[in-house]
């Protein structure tokens, strides 16, 4: 029999540089963890008009109304009767003065037992984001004081949203160039 001569060849390991790896790893995760702690996201909750026959009702006049204006807010109930009309301050919606007619409001419909969780913001086409956010949340709740901390006390929070009338609130000029 032949002997065959193997020869073994002795591999040595070699090393893994990770140093760039790591570089990458020290710079890619903390701006993740930045990313994610801006990317919060927040949702409303708004009920949309349901379905009717198109008949009056009596329970449809009874709505509450906030309608945002370039000037003015001005807050409603019934539908269509006005209950304050609140100017701007400085150019601003005067929202600390809407929530305290809101929580009037309520507490007159509490003292003739309705319990009214409803509300309607009725904007002009041309109210910034900013302001119809504000305002619902305005509408949705205020800060109260109750057994020495101070707790988000419920007003109106559901809320649908509409175009405000046209011609209402508006200035004679305007309605006068159409």
């Amino acid at each position: 029999m032949l002997k065959l001569n193997i020869r073994r060849r002795t591999t040595q390991d070699g090393e893994l540089d990770i140093t760039s790896f790591m570089s990458l790893m020290t710079i890619l995760v903390p701006v993740l963890l930045l990313n994610m702690v801006f990317s919060h996201i927040s949702v409303l909750k708004l009920n949309l008009p349901g379905l009717s026959d198109g008949g009056p009702s009596g329970e449809e006049n009874r709505q509450l109304e906030v309608v945002l204006r370039q000037s003015h807010i001005d807050i409603n109930y019934p539908a269509g009767m006005r209950v304050k009309r609140i100017p701007h301050r400085d150019g601003e919606p005067d929202f600390d003065t809407v929530s305290d007619v809101l929580q009037e409001v309520k507490r007159q419909l509490r003292e003739k037992s309705i319990d009214k969780k409803d509300l309607v913001i009725l904007s002009e086409v041309n109210t910034p984001y900013k302001t119809l956010v504000a305002a619902m949340d305005t509408a949705r709740s205020y800060r109260a004081v109750v057994a020495a901390s101070v707790v988000d006390a419920e007003l109106f929070p559901q809320i649908s949203l509409g175009d405000a009338p046209r011609g209402q609130g508006q200035s004679l000029e305007t309605t006068a160039g159409q």
